[in-house]
């Protein structure tokens, strides 16, 4: 099967490879959501060696950077209330924590949350944390910019591998805010 972006040599339907997805993301993506059809949720097999961005670009191709996304888990803070929440901003972009997700999640501060939170929380591995599978509790803030793009390149839940789907899949996943601005110019 091709890839609808990039050029990798080993793509499929995700719900064909449930074995190299972590537990709540295989989960999710045999449950699905929204109507999307399974066939449009793609993983692809990559070197976890060349998981970061940076390095997965630099590998796979440049025109990547504008078309993949990368997720980050913010805590925000009010009082002794600790809300953990999930964003996602394309790859060229950082996050605006202490403007757009403070705000939006009523938090007197918000900040990156620590990465054994991130991972412990999410079930998930830390440069590998994607937006499907995360815990109901979780806010999940999509950036405009991501659900306007017809295919994201994303976190697949654990290091090795991709998942590739259309922005609108992503804005349909159950508890998603998609917010204008929150991903900035980095």
């Amino acid at each position: 099967m091709r890839a609808p972006i990039g050029s990798f040599d080993n793509a499929r339907p995700a719900v064909e490879r449930l074995e190299l997805l972590t537990a709540p993301v295989a989960a999710a993506v045999t449950a699905g959501w929204g109507g999307v059809p399974a066939e449009q949720i793609i993983h692809v097999d990559t070197d976890p060696e060349i998981a970061d961005t940076a390095a997965f670009v630099e590998h796979h191709g440049a025109d990547l950077l504008k078309r993949s996304a990368n997720c980050v888990v913010v805590a925000g803070k009010r009082g002794e209330d600790v809300t953990l929440a999930a964003c996602l901003v394309l790859s060229h972009t950082r996050v605006d924590v202490n403007g757009v997700v403070r705000k939006h999640l009523g938090a007197r501060k918000a900040r990156f949350a620590p990465m054994d939170t991130a991972v412990g929380e999410s079930g998930m591995e830390y440069g590998g944390i994607t937006p499907v599978g995360l815990p109901a509790a979780w806010a999940l803030l999509i950036d405009a910019a991501v659900a306007d793009e017809d295919w994201v390149l994303i976190g697949s839940g654990s290091r090795r591998g991709k998942l590739i789907m259309p922005g609108k899949a992503l804005a349909a996943l159950p508890g998603a805010v998609v917010l204008e601005g929150l991903g900035i110019q980095a």
